[in-house]
């Protein structure tokens, strides 16, 4: 097993990665002086050194800590260089930086805080905006870039790659689909090769905030405001992870399965010592697995239903580990002090409910989520999309056509934000997409073949395997027609219907 420092929570052997730290950096925590490597987000540093209260809650002070890792909630909120609700999960650590924990509702910073905004960059000439730098949004800016077309690529965070950069599982399948190569070796490829490309500008740490009358896309960077007016947009925001009630549910340590992947495998950072596990899915019981790997010791992983939800040989090599997988068993409460000591776990009864005298109290110093994803469909709600409510999908989608336009003219989904798969159908997704697109500015005949072989995989290959079956029902729910598209135009049109000046 891997040797983690007594001096903090950094990760310094492991059996797979190799944790590439940059130079040391110092900056100030609550005025202490503190030292973090080049790289690492502001978050990920704190909890290196044994930080766990990042905030603490509005009304009643509680104390709050990381939880998802990737800028979706506002678990990690702080307070820095002055400006309060900063997102330190996706704020990467410079010399000199003051960060404060933020007690209660954040205090309004003076006038020369507020206006670090430089200016205002339009851009009217962009054929395609896509925003997400994760699989599905690399694998379409790559499709375009490819037949020429103009690219601009948002991503939230400092770096590309979305959850590819923490998965370290091999993928199945053919070498044409990586097959054979790590989540993150993926991750790295992708975005070499968007790189590459001259047509491609890539805006990090940039949000798309806002779609608009007259065809504009607002931009929001560190220090820049951007007016985007695309022809096309591909929007592949990926999903977050689901809370569950609990008492305790709140406290620092409860955090969710991918908050921990970012920590162990893209910072190097052991995110506890003693873990339990709700959710038997593949990402728990991977997560799981990564865990061991990393060296910490998971004490069980507990499942609510009567069945394992993961992929056999997933839930095999845990079990060959000697953690012990508790079906029909949930989590009833956390309780700690400032962060997580211990959990009780409760078994359920037909109906999911709690069989009065089955808890059982665990000693951890980490509670893992890993009980589903959620889309995160912001953007296509705003634009005026038709959505729904799929459960297999994980909750509310747009509609979409088979080569995945909405019914916004032009705006295009893929990835987890059209409904919850994984990383291979993600990248098969975000391609067709950019293909469907080069089709129809371009008409290129090659791609046009590609699109269609790729769609025929994913419906007459992958997703007919049993262990996606749930999946498979929930696209066929959310994929309509070219007929059935235009009518649901007509019927509910976009409040913003110019937002894609579409040839």
């Amino acid at each position: 097993m891997p040797n983690v420092s007594t001096r903090d929570r950094r990760i310094w052997e492991h059996p797979i990665l190799v944790f590439k730290r940059g130079r040391k950096v110092k900056f100030y925590f609550n005025g202490m002086e503190v030292e973090a490597f080049e790289g690492e987000s502001i978050a990920a540093a704190l909890y290196a050194i044994g930080v766990n209260v990042f905030s603490r809650s509005i009304k009643l002070g509680r104390p709050r800590g990381a939880f998802c890792m990737i800028g979706k909630c506002s678990s990690c909120f702080m307070k820095v260089d002055g400006v309060p609700n900063t997102r330190t999960c996706i704020e990467p650590v410079r010399d000199g930086l003051r960060v404060e924990v933020q007690e209660g509702l954040a205090d309004i910073p003076p006038d020369k805080e507020l206006a670090r905004v430089e200016d205002e960059e339009v851009l009217e000439d962009v054929d395609v905006l896509v925003v997400g730098g994760g699989p599905a949004g690399l694998a379409a800016t790559i499709a375009l870039a490819k037949y020429g077309l103009s690219v601009v690529l948002v991503n939230e965070h400092f770096k590309l790659g979305g959850q590819l950069v923490k998965q370290t599982h091999k993928f199945f399948g053919s070498k044409e689909l990586f097959g054979g190569l790590r989540g993150f070796q993926v991750g790295e490829e992708l975005s070499k090769k968007v790189r590459e490309y001259g047509n491609v500008r890539v805006l990090l740490q940039t949000t798309a905030y806002g779609v608009f009358r007259g065809g504009w896309v607002g931009l929001m960077g560190k220090n820049k405001l951007y007016r985007v007016k695309p022809r096309y947009m591909v929007v592949s925001t990926g999903a977050s992870e689901r809370y569950l009630a609990f008492p305790g549910n709140d406290l620092p340590g409860v955090m969710g399965a991918g908050g921990a992947q970012t920590l162990m495998n893209e910072y190097g950072i052991l995110p506890g010592e003693e873990v339990l596990i709700v959710g038997s899915g593949n990402v728990g019981v991977i997560v799981a697995y990564q865990l061991l790997q990393a060296g910490a010791r998971v004490k069980a992983i507990v499942e609510i239903l009567p069945h394992i939800g993961a992929w056999f040989v997933h839930a095999a090599k845990i079990r060959r580990y000697g953690v012990p997988i508790l079906t029909r068993h949930t989590i009833k409460a956390a309780w700690g002090s400032d962060r997580v000591e211990g959990a009780t776990i409760v078994q359920v009864d037909e109906r999911f409910q709690p069989i009065p005298g089955s808890e059982r109290d665990i000693a951890c110093d980490l509670v893992l989520i890993a009980v589903g994803l959620t889309p995160d469909t912001r953007l296509f709600a705003q634009a005026g999309a038709v959505m729904k409510w799929i459960p297999e999908l994980g909750g509310l989608v747009p509609l979409r056509t088979r080569f995945l336009e909405t019914s916004v003219p032009g705006m295009y989904v893929a990835g987890d934000a059209s409904g919850i798969e994984e990383a291979t159908t993600a990248i098969v997704e975000g391609e067709i997409a950019g293909l469907d697109i080069v089709v129809r500015e371009k008409n290129v005949e090659e791609a046009r073949r590609r699109r269609d072989k790729l769609y025929r995989f994913l419906w007459d290959e992958y997703r007919k395997a049993p262990v996606v079956a749930r999946a498979r029902e929930g696209k066929l729910k959310a994929t309509v027609s070219d007929e059935e598209m235009e009518e649901l135009r007509r019927k509910y049109p976009s409040p913003i219907f110019t937002l894609l000046q579409v040839h």
